[in-house]
């Protein structure tokens, strides 16, 4: 395999957008796409464009794509904070702006239109969550360590209404405190009633962010876990095979 990636400039809203495309340049017909949404922080690590490099490899077209805008990131914590709150106080936009995303990767050549998915990280993984509640066209999502909170949409909204479409995965450090055991309940009632296929599923002695390497200092919400990153990578493989049959 020889792994290629590429900037691709969009945009949403008068907001200039970069995502970045991997693909095996072996392809000769489109593939199906795994579209990776950014933390709160937006990595300046590569972070997300390295898990759309490994989705290449494994037969993938790989998307990460754009909240915020091209070259912006968060500094530390709280500039991530700042940068994530008004996405999260608005949902509806948010999900304007993920759309946007999922349309530019799936003009691509690159991509099969038809078969696509999306994985998200923190507050990536509330945002595919959000996708799948709000019935994108998506055969369906993965969140990481995510927050599970349904949105608070306006009063007369339909945006939540009827069954969910896109089949959902669930990857949860059991000891997060950003989503503590007793939100579980509350999201599992809320995928049945909406008769959604989903999968949870719960590392033990793990917290928020197990998948990000950055975080390697114990002590605080955040915690890289070796043994959960793998676990829970072996799980999304498996997902992505039964979704496509790649």
């Amino acid at each position: 395999m020889t792994a290629r990636i590429r900037s691709i400039d969009y945009e949403h809203d008068g907001q200039a957008l970069r995502g970045e495309l991997a693909w095996d340049d072996r392809w000769t017909e489109p593939r199906p796409c795994v579209v990776v949404v950014h933390d709160a922080m937006k990595s300046t690590q590569g972070f997300e464009e390295e898990r759309a490099v490994t989705l290449a490899g494994m037969g993938y077209a790989g998307f990460a794509l754009d909240v915020y805008g091209a070259d912006v990131t968060g500094k530390d914590e709280a500039d991530a904070y700042r940068l994530m709150t008004p996405f999260r106080n608005d949902r509806l936009h948010l999900q304007a702006r993920l759309r946007a995303g999922l349309e530019a990767a799936a003009a691509l050549p690159e991509v099969d239109a038809d078969r696509m998915a999306a994985i998200g990280y923190c507050f990536g993984g509330s945002c595919v969550l959000d996708l799948a509640r709000m019935d994108a066209a998506l055969a369906g999502v993965a969140s990481f360590h995510g927050l599970l909170d349904a949105p608070e949409l306006p009063a007369g909204s339909d945006a939540l209404a009827g069954p969910i479409a896109p089949k959902v995965l669930v990857l949860h450090g059991w000891d997060d405190p950003y989503v503590p055991p007793e939100a579980i309940p509350r999201f599992a009632a809320e995928m049945t009633a909406r008769n959604a296929d989903w999968q949870l599923v719960a590392y033990g002695h793990t917290l928020h962010a197990f998948t990000n390497a950055r975080y390697h200092e114990p002590g605080g919400a955040a915690l890289y876990s070796p043994s959960a990153n793998r676990r829970s990578w072996q799980v999304l493989g498996d997902f992505l095979d039964e979704l496509f049959g790649n």
